[in-house]
């Protein structure tokens, strides 16, 4: 009788530890998503962080920030010459248009003179 026990107890535990063992292709069915998932994970971590190398730092900020107000500024002062000698342009067209209005005023005196001197 004992022999009958220890072997239905041995088949019995047998039974129960090869029914709770999974098999290779379960677990390949189980684990291949997830690393398919894992993987396209990574990839993208991967180009995030290329992204971020790319970008520049706090500092390169800076200096390009400094950089576009000293161009700014460049702009501004090339802005105020401009004007400036817009300003001067137009106060010497507007001298050369009277000394212009005054050689005619002369130019017509003077052919009236010779009229004159032609007459006499």
């Amino acid at each position: 009788m004992k022999k009958s026990t220890v072997w239905s107890l041995v088949v019995s535990v047998l039974f129960l530890l090869s029914y709770g063992c999974a098999t290779q292709d379960y677990v390949n069915k189980q684990v291949s998503p997830l690393a398919d998932r894992i993987g396209t994970l990574e990839e993208r971590v991967s180009s995030l962080e290329a992204r971020i190398a790319e970008q520049p730092s706090a500092s390169g900020l800076q200096e390009m920030k400094q950089e576009a107000d000293q161009a700014k500024a460049l702009a501004e002062e090339a802005m105020k010459t401009a004007k400036e000698c817009c300003g001067e342009n137009a106060g010497a067209a507007q001298r050369a248009e009277e000394a212009a209005k005054r050689a005619e005023t002369a130019a017509a005196k003077a052919e009236k003179a010779f009229e004159l001197q032609q007459k006499k």
